[in-house]
């Protein structure tokens, strides 16, 4: 089944060398996976909780997506887009916001920081918190459930945001009898490369110590050799622990390239050659994108096009289709064509397990169980026609036993007995 993974990507700075390694090439190649849809999409709503500078904020939005796009992000293969582009994400950022909890909301990272910060300075609890930054989490449970992705690609730091679309998700299928979102999953990469920055530190634009990616390779050569060394002379040995330039040339060149740069380091190479030798292996990488930054940067209405065509086409086959079942489902209805009445059937219904069966991007057919609540009891593999789904279905609702339920062709999400508890509802309202 085609698994979707969705990356915000934040338009905020000019990116540099530790985006680049860290985020930017990473997603890149994992954007050419088999068997996977990627979203990207550049967060412009979001860099307006800090962001009040508004050439910066349009300044910043074309060099982020004239990064990724010089870095090979494909627009013909993967959905790129600008999250203003997408209106419906505002609007369901309301329908999520009608059902997301307050006290939640007052357990985000964020927003507990900003408070425990105005304690400490003897201010109020909320000085200075704009509605933006509190309402941060359902904005991004937005971006993700809009889309029904199945995974979302953060930091540890992020993995609270994830567990509140899942809450706010979850609530709202419950609470409107369906399970209309998928609820996301955090997709953390432990192994994911941070560069060290000119002082050694963590390459930061809050640590001024960054260098830009893009920077012209006389600039970019200028700040490589200004990366901080110890005072070890040629010809004695050099630690490649802790060394800021053994770390940024790891990032960069291949493990045969890197062995014979630690060799050197061993035999005492001058820090003059290592940098040199450094700034020539980042710039045989980077220069080819460099070209075609510059040439997009060039480009703006380009830019503009690529993004406001992916945004078309994604409102067109997802977004729209999408809340217009979610306008229907909270009341937001025609009042010519939907009578006002509400059937106790229909609620009673609506609180049963049920089955659904569906046909993915693969133009294979799948069913899943889900309970009242919409979380999934049971996933089936894929079948190569909905009637050959429709018999295993029936023979899942006769199931008493674990044992009946043994099939290669599902997959239990949850205990057996669970999933048998739910059947025996199923069949007690079918009765």
């Amino acid at each position: 089944m085609t698994t979707r993974v969705l990356t915000g990507i934040t338009t905020s700075g000019t990116p540099h060398l530790g985006n680049y390694v860290g985020a930017v090439r990473p997603a890149v190649a994992a954007s050419r996976a088999a068997d996977t849809e990627s979203f990207y999409f550049l967060a412009d709503l979001h860099s307006l909780i800090k962001a009040q500078d508004p050439a910066r904020t349009q300044r910043s939005t074309l060099e982020i997506a004239a990064t990724w796009l010089a870095c090979g992000l494909e627009p013909d293969k993967v959905w790129f887009y600008r999250q203003s582009d997408v209106p419906e994400i505002t609007e369901l950022t309301w329908f999520l916001t009608c059902v997301a909890g307050k006290g939640i909301l007052n357990r985000a990272h964020a927003y507990k920081a900003a408070v425990d910060k105005n304690r400490a300075e003897g201010e109020d609890d909320d000085a200075g918190v704009t509605a933006g930054l509190f309402m941060y989490p359902v904005l991004m449970a937005a971006d993700i459930l809009i889309f029904n992705a199945h995974q979302v690609p953060v930091g540890r730091d992020q993995i609270q945001h994830i567990e509140m679309a899942r809450d706010f998700g979850q609530r709202f299928n419950h609470v409107y009898g369906k399970a209309y979102f998928t609820l996301p999953e955090a997709l953390v990469d432990d192994n994911v490369a941070t560069l060290p920055g000119l002082d050694g530190r963590k390459m930061s634009k809050s640590y001024h110590n960054t260098i830009p990616l893009f920077a012209p390779r006389e600039e970019l050569k200028k700040l490589v050799f200004s990366i901080l060394t110890d005072s070890r002379g040629p010809g004695e040995p050099k630690d490649t622990e802790g060394s800021a330039l053994f770390q940024l040339y790891q990032a960069f060149g291949s493990v045969e390239e890197t062995r014979a740069f630690a060799q050197k380091f061993a035999d005492g190479i001058s820090w003059g050659d290592a940098k040199q030798q450094l700034f020539e292996r980042i710039d045989a990488e980077i220069a080819p994108l460099r070209e075609k930054y510059e040439a997009l940067m060039a480009k703006p209405a380009d830019i503009e096009a690529i993004l406001r065509d992916g945004a078309r086409r994604l409102r067109e086959r997802y977004a729209t289709p999408l809340l217009a079942e979610l306008r229907h489902a909270v009341g937001l209805r025609d009042l010519s064509r939907q009578p006002v009445v509400e059937a106790k059937a229909t609620a009673s219904k609506a609180a049963l397990p049920a089955f659904k069966q569906y046909r993915d991007t693969d133009g294979r057919f799948y069913f899943k169980l889900t309970d009242a609540e919409g979380n999934v009891l049971v996933q089936s593999n894929g079948f190569d026609s909905p009637k050959d789904a429709g018999k295993l279905i029936g023979v899942l609702k006769q199931a008493e036993q674990a044992d009946a339920m043994e099939t290669p062709e599902i997959v239990l999400q949850v205990p057996a007995g669970d999933v048998l508890a739910a059947l025996a509802a199923l069949r007690a309202a079918e009765a």
